[in-house]
């Protein structure tokens, strides 16, 4: 394999840029798809997200920028405005020539700013398909001297329905325009775009040795009833009490719910969906990684703009539909050599979704009981304990000793220190009798053995995409 960007044809100056930027070693994806779109052609990228595909299609586009020329001469289309802004700035690290103006374009933000910006002049695009076909529309959009088409993340653009805007974009687009789709998946409807839109296109496919991380802890909690899942997840969040953590949902209401539920019971969290505004969600943003928020709710298309190095948890509120989507959240967690823990809640009658992604990521994801209250009242007092060791090595500790001396007095010394820590334990959120009500009902009356989901005697060839 190619050990070097300077032997996949970049410019001397972009490989230092890359240097300076802490980059050695292309990736996989970045090694096999740079010459191809150096050459000019068309390419097809299925690779996972995490391997370097931003940088694999925007490192050739810069090294074709004329930086003479203020012409759009490449635009790049993602799904999301987060995964818009993500690229762009990626792009701007990479681009080592100040002459190069990279613009973001999506809704939720001042039209009239972008349309100022694009009469400014702007070499490279990145933008949402709504808010590209709207400039197109009003005319301040022009594409003549396009050269490079990329199309980001193909399949999500399918999920979210934009593959009729994307269609009329590139109806709009020059002919001799170099195309590029980059997709995790390839299904059916994106097949077809690529025979319609490509020019005998190079297919290169990223082929992940494992499919989910050896560093992340794969587990699973057994819901009894489906009506008692949020009783379980706020149990499981007792139990394993996560740093930080994306709770995925299906919907914006149960994202809107659960939240509501959780900030009830005194938790740090807070929601993240579609219905946010744009400055919502980059405050949003702002407060996890400044650890202000714990814990977020998230549906799975707002999710793509969150990215946390050191997020320790990711937690799947119901089984996904497809094997491809639990790969990509629980690779939220457990990156730049961290470990993270994914943890799913599963229903008896999810157990085959949970086969088939055992099938895929190649592993047994073992399915715990419910945790009950004395295991969350033990890891409770588990915690406490080291908070108390600590405190004993801080600072802190001897403004309180004169208060101590005081009530030694009156008192015996270990029951000042239970006191103390009765008080501690106290401000944990209450174990509420409604939350026992729901997990009394819903709970089997079998021991607390663990239930294994059972292994199916022969892998499919379809789960090993």
């Amino acid at each position: 394999m190619t050990s070097l960007f300077s032997q996949l044809g970049l410019s001397q100056q972009r490989v230092q840029c890359l240097e300076k930027l802490g980059f050695s070693e292309p990736t996989p994806i970045q090694v096999q798809a740079i010459p191809i779109l150096l050459e000019g052609k068309d390419i097809i990228g299925q690779a996972q997200t995490g391997t370097g595909k931003t940088a694999a299609f925007s490192l050739p586009i810069l090294e074709r920028i004329d930086p003479k020329s203020k012409a759009v001469q490449a635009l790049i289309l993602t799904p999301t405005r987060e995964l818009a802004l993500q690229v762009s700035q990626s792009i701007q690290s990479f681009k080592a020539n100040p002459s190069i103006f990279v613009l973001p374009i999506y809704g939720g933000q001042s039209i009239d700013r972008q349309i100022t910006q694009i009469r400014r002049g702007a070499q490279v695009l990145v933008g949402t398909p709504g808010r590209v076909l709207d400039l197109l529309n009003r005319g301040v959009l022009v594409l003549d001297q396009l050269m490079c088409f990329v199309l980001d993340e193909a399949d999500e653009m399918l999920n979210m329905g934009f593959i009729p805007d994307v269609r009329l974009i590139l109806g709009r687009v020059p002919e001799t325009r170099q195309t590029a789709f980059f997709s995790a998946t390839m299904p059916p409807e994106i097949y077809r775009l690529t025979k319609q839109f490509l020019k005998d296109p190079v297919t290169v496919s990223i082929k992940q040795a494992q499919a989910s991380p050896l560093q992340i802890r794969q587990i699973a909690y057994r819901v009894p009833r489906l009506s008692a899942r949020a009783a379980v997840l706020q149990t499981v969040l007792e139990l394993e009490d996560p740093d930080t953590a994306i709770i995925f949902v299906q919907t914006r209401r149960e994202a809107a719910d659960l939240t509501n539920r959780l900030q009830s019971a005194g938790y740090s969290v807070d929601e993240y969906h579609g219905d946010l505004s744009q400055s919502q969600r980059e405050r949003l943003l702002w407060r996890f990684r400044q650890k202000q928020v714990r814990w977020v709710v998230a549906t799975d298309i707002a999710a793509r703009g969150i990215h946390v190095d050191d997020l320790t948890h990711v937690i799947n509120y119901d089984v996904p539909d497809s094997q491809e989507s639990y790969v990509h959240r629980i690779g939220r967690t457990g990156r730049a050599g961290n470990e993270g823990v994914a943890i799913t809640l599963a229903h008896t009658s999810e157990r085959w979704k949970m086969r088939q992604i055992e099938n895929h990521v190649r592993q047994e994801i073992p399915v715990l009981p419910t945790p009950t209250r004395a295991q969350i009242e033990e890891r409770r007092l588990e915690k406490l304990t080291g908070e108390m060791r600590e405190a004993l090595m801080g600072e802190r500790l001897a403004s309180f000793l004169p208060m101590i001396s005081s009530l030694s007095e009156e008192y015996d010394i270990r029951a000042i220190a239970a006191a103390a820590l009765q008080m501690a334990f106290d401000h944990y959120p209450a174990i509420t009798t409604q939350l026992e009500e729901e997990l009394e009902t819903a709970r089997p009356i079998k021991n607390n053995k663990v239930i294994k989901v059972d292994r199916p005697q022969q892998v499919s060839s379809t789960s090993q995409r």
